[in-house]
């Protein structure tokens, strides 16, 4: 089996492959990938893909994947959930990097800047988070790609953005504005501790599912609110200015240009009364 590193490096490091990328993208070829992954022809690719990222599969719910796509949306046993209200949790397994928003509500992600415009496509509410914390999730292929929500809050409509698909490794992101360009869903969650929060969740190569549970109701801290389906994704959350701090040693870390290895339902930060 081809290594996936090198296929992105093919993709985005090349000209030839920058052009076939482009095909495959118009012609809908990715289209008939989502049907192979979907179906049970795909069933062998699960070991290979359990032994190459090393992935502890004692840790998940394992009693029959019809395809690939199950075994990518299989459920985890057990979840360690910090109840505390004070505490900021991750809302899903992933590499933690975090950044200051600005004025012109953009920041640096990978060496590339992104606005948060372009983002969410609505100026206005970009506006309420200067000065503010940027949080970004970047979830490995081995990750847990259920995420749950942060904090008991008021869950709002999900804004749907069709976008092109790309790989969220950091290769792409040095290539081609992938944050801007990819399918992306946005909602505002209106927390009991820690005020208004937007979080956006971005799909990846090939075919960027995002699927949510459940929008205008209210949900509890913990609870699932939705999953990402065949392939490595992103979550971004928006934080209003003086919400919430890091971990001293978490920010130490981040501080150094280090992403920092973080846990779904883990304690990284609290609110600042």
């Amino acid at each position: 089996m081809m290594d996936s590193n090198w296929i992105v490096r093919f993709f985005y490091r090349t000209k030839m492959g920058r052009l076939l990328l482009q095909l495959i993208q118009k012609s809908g070829a990715d289209r008939l990938i989502v049907r192979f992954l979907c179906s049970t022809f795909s069933r062998p690719m699960i070991g290979w893909y359990i032994k190459k990222h090393h992935i502890k599969i004692q840790e998940y719910e394992t009693d029959h994947f019809r395809s690939f796509q199950d075994f990518f949306a299989r459920h985890r046993k057990e979840i360690e959930l910090d109840l505390e209200p004070t505490h900021l949790i991750s809302p899903c397994d992933g590499w933690l990097s975090a950044y200051p928003i600005s004025r012109e509500s953009s920041f640096l992600i990978k060496d590339s800047y992104y606005r948060l415009g372009d983002l969410l496509q609505d100026e206005n509410l970009c506006r309420q988070y200067e000065g503010g914390k940027c949080l970004i999730f970047r979830l490995s292929a081995a990750d847990y790609h259920h995420y749950c929500y942060i904090d008991n809050c008021f869950q709002g409509e999900h804004h749907e953005i069709p976008g092109i698909l790309h790989s969220v490794q950091p290769i792409a992101c040095e290539t081609v504005p992938v944050y801007t360009l990819n399918r992306r869903s946005w909602s505002l969650l209106i927390t009991e501790n820690m005020g208004p929060v937007v979080q956006i969740e971005v799909g990846a190569l090939i075919v960027g599912g995002i699927y949510h549970e459940m929008e205008k109701v209210c949900v509890c801290r913990g609870m699932e609110m939705g999953h990402f389906e065949l392939a490595g994704s992103t979550i971004i959350l928006l934080f209003r200015k003086g919400q919430i701090s890091l971990l001293p040693y978490i920010h130490k870390t981040l501080f150094s240009g280090r992403e920092f290895r973080v846990k779904q339902g883990q304690k990284i930060g609290m609110t600042i009364v």
